[in-house]
């Protein structure tokens, strides 16, 4: 008994060594120098301070700036733990709402949503993006035709040039990696803060 249990002893240390110590520090080693700004989390700096991440949408609401998709992430109800509320882009809880398409609950939020848009001015047909959440909730791209939509509610907001917005997003806007791969998007956070930096 003693010659089989000795072995698998040193097995289990060597491989939690190696797979939970080893292969994770080389990793984050190999990241860190090949790939620095993603590996630690692609934040968006602006005067020395962090104002975001790139991959990690926020909840913007002021009419001044571009909005994001909505987001579906809760947090635990702070006067009734065992219930949630709404918190939306927390991070800390990544999820979907996982309402059906006949849930009334969300045709309800999609109709507010869309008559809350198009009082704000946002132009119509609203796209798909500017209504739904996604499965993380946390998308910090909107596609082109989301923000495009949003240009005359934000030139209203600010008072400026709409044509000066539409080329603002379309300079923002990314395309598919090598022509080939994922869709045309545009990064919320960037094209806030391009929009801050316009004169």
């Amino acid at each position: 008994m003693v010659q089989h249990f000795r072995p698998a002893l040193v097995l289990l240390v060597l491989f939690t060594i190696l797979t939970g110590l080893v292969y994770p520090l080389a990793v984050t080693g190999v990241a860190q120098a090949v790939l620095p700004h993603q590996a630690g989390g692609s934040l968006v700096v602006k005067e020395g301070k962090v104002v975001g991440s790139s991959l990690i949408g926020q909840n913007f609401t002021d009419s001044r700036f571009f909005q994001p998709r909505p987001s579906a992430t809760s947090t635990p109800d702070p006067k009734d733990p065992s219930k949630t509320v709404d918190a939306p882009y927390n991070a800390a809880n990544s999820s979907g709402s996982n309402l059906g398409p006949t849930s009334k609950a969300l045709i309800d939020r999609v109709s507010a949503a869309a008559q809350a848009k198009k009082d704000a001015g946002w132009t119509t047909p609203l796209p798909a993006d500017a209504l739904t959440t996604s499965a993380s909730g946390l998308d910090p791209d909107v596609t082109p035709e989301n923000a495009l939509a949003q240009v005359p509610a934000v030139a209203k907001a600010r008072r400026l040039d709409e044509t000066k917005l539409r080329d603002l997003v379309a300079a923002q806007t990314q395309t598919r990696w090598i022509g080939l791969i994922g869709e045309p998007k545009v990064n919320v956070l960037s094209l806030n803060l391009a929009l801050d930096a316009l004169k």
